[in-house]
């Protein structure tokens, strides 16, 4: 059992190295296609969503406690607010939150 791991290692390298030098090698010129462009653009977003969202309702004591302070987050981000009031008053709303639903 104990060679095996070196075979996951080197799968594991030759995986995260084709990930990364296959587009390099198969697109050569600028990305004409609007739809693949707008998708390419979006994805760093939607992987940062996918590993946020949960972390956030996840890592408080009560899960209502993260989803209160997501929606303040979202709302004081939709109506301008910057990243530091934004984070400031999601530890606020969570904090309070803890207090007064434990």
């Amino acid at each position: 059992m104990r060679g095996n791991v070196y075979v996951y290692i080197l799968v594991m390298s030759a995986v995260s190295f084709a990930v990364r030098v296959l587009p390099l090698t198969l697109i050569r010129g600028q990305i004409k296609s609007r739809f693949i462009r707008s998708f390419l653009y979006y994805v760093p977003y939607v992987t940062l969503a996918v590993m946020t969202f949960p972390a956030i309702v996840e890592a408080t004591q009560t899960p209502l406690a993260g989803a209160l302070a997501l929606g303040v987050g979202i709302l004081l981000a939709f109506w301008g607010a910057g990243l530091f009031p934004v984070a400031v008053a999601c530890c606020l709303v969570v904090l309070l939150s803890e207090l007064l639903l434990i």
